[in-house]
């Protein structure tokens, strides 16, 4: 779960930077978002997940 709120809240953070310096408009990020909600009910959300939980893994195995 710790995983999952902080992927969303470095998510939100990028979708605020672009839409202050990248020239992401709203309409882009809502329509994002509920790409991101319709995705999340279909059957390639657990293979979105398990992607995500990999990469997280991945990077957090790294040592610097």
């Amino acid at each position: 779960m710790v995983v999952s709120v902080s992927g969303v809240l470095l998510l939100a953070v990028i979708v605020l930077l672009l839409c202050r310096k990248g020239g992401l408009k709203t309409w882009h990020a809502v329509t994002c978002a509920l790409l991101g909600f319709y995705l999340a009910s279909t059957s390639i959300a657990p293979g979105i997940r398990q992607s995500t939980a990999s990469v997280a893994a991945l990077i957090s195995s790294i040592r610097m």
